[in-house]
């Protein structure tokens, strides 16, 4: 065989090859999603990050015909979920239920920034905007948010607020209402909500900054007291309770929000399938009636939204995050 026809045969088996590859790959993508698809949370069982995931990706599983299986993988405010899944295959079978803190506060704090989160990740659909609450242990002698400030005044250091860790939300809304507030507390920080609740209802710490979805049972059974909540605007499944501004201290917000994402460089008929599914769920009247009972704020939007809203959360956020010194090793 001559060495042209070597080279012709060569680049023909190369062409066929890859045409049977891309082949494969648009019957993969025409058949997504095959098997089931598994959901990290990046926090501990039982939070409102939690709460969300489990509450849309069962509709998800049943619209697009395979189960979603929700894995908790918490540690470092969301880093070690979020890395696995920037370190995944992006074919669309390991997906990210990503925060403000995985997407916005982690880069800011995070001594050693283990991913990109504009770059390391495919934004798939913003589902939901979530409220904090300050809640305390029944025992706790406040009951309104100048009363708080008046504890803690007199007893400077004494009291303690639980965290669902170093950096996130939870743990910046109790530094800006120390801030804003001119009073002292120790930070408990946990590996999750879930656990720094458990301590609360306890009594082993008497005052927290949670998300509301995941308070809202302990707030109604009066396991816990809360005493504002952290967002400009009052919430409708709590509309007697005081925003923290209206009870004093003007100016304060904080708030959280739940989105998909997957590894960077999902194909595009893969994303628009989940981001369907995503807001289709959304839409479902039992989804929609669940959120709205733990005061989720429901959005729904597009890859494109969502990618936009990440970096304007990022250059909202970062300066906030690092002038509270939070930072994790």
């Amino acid at each position: 065989m001559t060495e042209s026809r070597f080279l012709d045969r060569r680049s023909f088996l190369i062409a066929a090859g890859a045409a049977g590859l891309a082949g494969t790959q648009a019957r993969a993508q025409a058949n997504f999603p095959s098997r089931p698809i598994n959901l990290i949370v990046p926090f501990a069982a039982g939070g409102s990050t939690d709460i969300v995931a489990r509450l849309v990706g069962q509709k998800m599983g049943e619209i697009l015909g395979q189960s979603v299986v929700i894995e908790n993988r918490a540690g470092a405010g969301g880093n070690i979920g979020s890395t696995a899944v920037a370190r995944a295959q992006p074919d669309g079978y390991t997906l990210l239920l990503g925060t403000i803190s995985t997407h916005a506060l982690n880069p800011a704090i995070l001594k050693t920034v283990t991913f990109d989160a504009v770059k390391d990740f495919t934004p798939i659909n913003l589902l939901a905007i979530v409220p904090n609450v300050m809640v305390v242990h029944p025992d706790f002698p406040a009951k309104t948010v100048k009363e708080v400030i008046e504890v803690l005044k007199a007893n400077p250091g004494k009291y303690s607020y639980a965290s669902s860790g170093v950096g996130t939300p939870l743990h910046l809304s109790g530094e800006l209402f120390k801030s804003l507030g001119g009073v002292q507390m120790n930070h408990v920080p946990y590996r999750g909500a879930g656990p720094a609740l458990n301590d609360v209802v306890a009594g082993a710490v008497p005052i927290m900054f949670d998300n509301l979805p995941s308070s809202a049972g302990f707030i109604r059974s009066g396991q816990l007291r809360a005493i504002g909540v952290t967002t400009k605007e009052r919430v409708s499944s709590f509309p007697d309770l005081p925003t923290i501004a209206e009870g004093g201290l003007a100016g304060y917000e904080t708030y959280t929000w739940n989105a998909l994402f997957g590894p960077a460089n999902m194909p595009r008929p893969i994303v628009e399938k989940i981001n369907q599914a995503a807001n289709q769920a959304l839409k479902d009247e039992n989804v929609k009636k669940k959120l709205n009972d733990v005061s989720a704020d429901i959005v729904g939007s597009t890859p494109e939204q969502l990618g936009e809203h990440v970096k304007v959360e990022l250059a909202k956020w970062a300066p906030i995050a690092k002038a509270s010194g939070a930072v994790v090793e």
